[in-house]
């Protein structure tokens, strides 16, 4: 329907034509396309590429044809052209829509066919940035960046310095690729930041919004270049972001600095197969509606508030060993050769409240022989003779754990459950974490999908990790603290509610949630 919807909006039949334009005698990034001794060889089917012309034109304030206008229109909410160039722009575009090679394309322009010298000091650079969640994908891009600049001639005489990050032109430009961190990207004169996929960027080690935190970063660099532009590219996903707020703040107004535009892949690329977009709608609809129609996804939110974590988060880093208490652990065990953590958390309870004493984290490579050994060292430091842990690892961990005379047992549990049972601990002040910031991080991080059967899932975003939570909220809620004084044992998960009791509830929001969390598998 979507689709269908796109295509209507976009017949030009009833588009008046524009009045010509000026002419000029400067270059533009749309004559370097249609030029055979600059960009015209990288793009053999213009017709396929209609669309990306009215968003370059749209992009740089350039004339506009009759049906470049009315993509244009459909694709932004917007009536009239600009008519100068945008500082800010925002992406949505759907999954194999083109964006790479466009983004590649602008930056090799703003960074080969423009002086930013008069801005800049003796001997400094000027930094064309391309970000992406790890420098893998932001590679995609430079490979585009260096096939363009590399195989026209007069272009490729300006490679002063060729590396694995990058390129250093005579013009006193560099084209670098660098991850999505706020701390990575400072100190630079930003001409330009093309941020790629942003919608997944995600963080354990820094923030748990690293998609606004690195842009923010990134501005203060750019305010000395009046001709700079910032680009926000992705296929969309959750409705939170820098990349869902801007979209939803610029999308359909009139704004001469910032443009949003939204397009579904077949507008962007009509050459993508039709069957195939039909069998992903027919396969998942609410992913493919993201995927390829360049929607927001309504069945993804955000689990747990960062000020509800905050809100029971000591600033202690880890607790000593205390007779008088009878100590739990649970771990999420990995393999050490792909990217999980093995994790280790240890707990106690205290006055009915769920205490959080270690977090111990093996980041891989790591040997498991070896690291549980370490473990079930700590382990008998505090007392324990068995641990919970994670059914995904299998027998292994039981095995290895056994030679250690420790026991393991896998959870009854599956981790959505885990999750479901720890938002209610935490909501209630009953549990008392430490001073732990990929901890705090990873549960501000975690999402609540729902299927299509309307049951809900609790896991980690799209690029993301929730070893040390996983391995925290097993523990927290495995040593027997009740949630509500007026909720028997897990009766707030699916059973009776009495709503004498809730509507006797001094928190509203432990209410929401009890409500949101019915259904959870």
């Amino acid at each position: 329907m979507k689709q269908r919807l796109v295509r209507e909006r976009l017949d030009t039949r009833s588009v008046p034509r524009l009045k010509p334009q000026p002419s000029s005698n400067r270059l533009t990034l749309l004559d370097a396309i249609a030029d055979p001794k600059l960009f015209k060889p990288f793009f053999k089917s213009p017709a396929s590429w209609l669309a990306w012309r009215a968003f370059i034109a749209a992009a740089f304030g350039l004339p506009m044809s009759a049906e470049e206008l009315a993509i244009y229109r459909a694709c932004t909410g917007r009536k009239d052209a600009p008519t100068q160039q945008m500082r800010e722009l925002v992406l949505v575009i759907g999954r194999r829509g083109g964006k790479s090679r466009i983004l590649a394309l602008i930056a090799v322009w703003l960074a080969c066919f423009h002086d930013y010298r008069q801005f800049l000091d003796e001997g400094e650079l000027g930094v064309v940035q391309v970000l992406a969640a790890d420098k893998e994908q932001a590679r995609v891009i430079l490979r585009y960046v260096k096939g363009f600049i590399k195989k026209v001639p007069m272009l490729a005489r300006m490679i002063e310095r060729d590396t694995n990050l990058g390129l250093e032109l005579s013009n006193s430009i560099s084209i670098e690729i660098t991850t999505s961190s706020y701390r990575a990207v400072r100190g630079r004169t930003v001409v330009a930041a093309l941020c790629d996929e942003i919608a997944f960027w995600q963080s354990d080690e820094t923030s748990a919004n690293p998609d606004s935190e690195t842009v923010n970063a990134i501005k203060p660099g750019m305010a000395t270049i009046p001709t700079s532009m910032l680009l926000l590219a992705s296929s969309p996903y959750a409705r939170r972001g820098i990349l869902y707020n801007m979209h939803r703040q610029y999308h359909g107004k009139d704004d001469p600095r910032v443009l949003s535009w939204q397009a579904a892949t077949d507008v962007m690329n009509p050459e993508i197969d039709p069957a195939f977009l039909a069998q992903a709608y027919e396969d998942d609809p609410v992913s493919a509606a993201a995927e390829y129609g360049a929607q927001f996804r309504s069945d993804v939110e955000a689990f747990i508030a960062r000020e509800a974590v905050e809100a029971v988060t000591s600033d202690e880093r880890e607790r000593p060993y205390m007779p008088e208490f009878k100590y739990h652990a649970f771990a999420d065990a990995a393999g050490g050769s792909g990217s999980d953590s093995f994790t280790l958390a240890i707990g106690h309870v205290e006055k009915g409240t769920s205490v959080l004493d270690v977090i111990r984290e093996a980041k891989p490579p790591f040997s498991p022989k070896t690291i549980v050994e370490q473990y079930s060292a700590l382990l008998k430091s505090y007392g324990i003779s068995k641990v919970q842990g994670d059914r995904y690892a299998g027998d292994w961990p039981r095995e290895q754990f056994l030679e250690h005379r420790i026991a393991y047992e896998p959870s009854a549990k599956p981790k959505s459950a885990i999750y479901g049972e720890f938002l209610p601990l935490m909501m209630s002040k009953k549990c008392d974490l430490l001073d732990h910031q990929r901890l705090i991080n990873q549960l501000c991080g975690l999402e609540r999908r729902t299927a299509r059967s309307g049951k809900d899932s609790i896991d980690h975003a799209p690029n993301g990790h929730d070893d040390v939570a996983n391995a925290v909220a097993g523990v927290l809620t495995s040593m027997g603290v009740r949630k509500y004084r007026y909720v028997a044992d897990l009766s707030w998960v699916g059973g009776p509610i009495d709503t004498e009791k809730l509507e006797q509830s001094r928190s509203a929001q432990m209410l929401s949630n009890i409500l949101a969390l019915r259904g959870i598998r």
